[in-house]
């Protein structure tokens, strides 16, 4: 079996991370859609409803790119996890894990933007 502890203990760490903030963001994204309701009750003017159901559709995307990417990190953890039990040879992909780090990445920058564009739209339909 060839493990290198420290390359465990990152990736798993990585995992967590990622987990942890993916799980804030699913929260947040309730919080959202919770306002969203909301506001959407409120909406007359046409203008208005018609952003209310961009980001709608936003958040729905938001939250299935969510799924995906705690799913792949889910799969990973569980091959990690029977490579150990087996003492196998562990799938210490690299090259998986860089794309997983740019996929964490982007998804960060894209919900950033977006709910920077959903606070703005809060603020100006006070």
């Amino acid at each position: 079996m060839v493990t290198t502890t420290s390359n465990l203990e990152t990736l798993h760490f990585d995992h967590r991370l990622w987990a942890n903030e993916l799980s804030f963001f699913a929260d947040e994204l309730g919080i959202f859609e919770h306002r969203l309701e909301e506001l959407s009750v409120k909406a007359g003017a046409e203008g208005a409803r018609s952003q209310l159901e961009q980001f709608q559709n936003q958040f729905i995307r938001q939250r299935e790119v969510l799924d995906e990417l705690k799913h792949n990190i889910k799969v990973h953890e569980q091959k990690l996890g029977q490579a150990l039990q087996k003492q196998e040879e562990l799938p210490l992909d690299p090259d998986f894990h860089n794309y997983m780090e740019e996929q964490m990445a982007t998804y960060r920058a894209l919900y950033t933007e977006l709910k920077q564009k959903f606070y703005a739209f809060l603020s100006a339909h006070r």
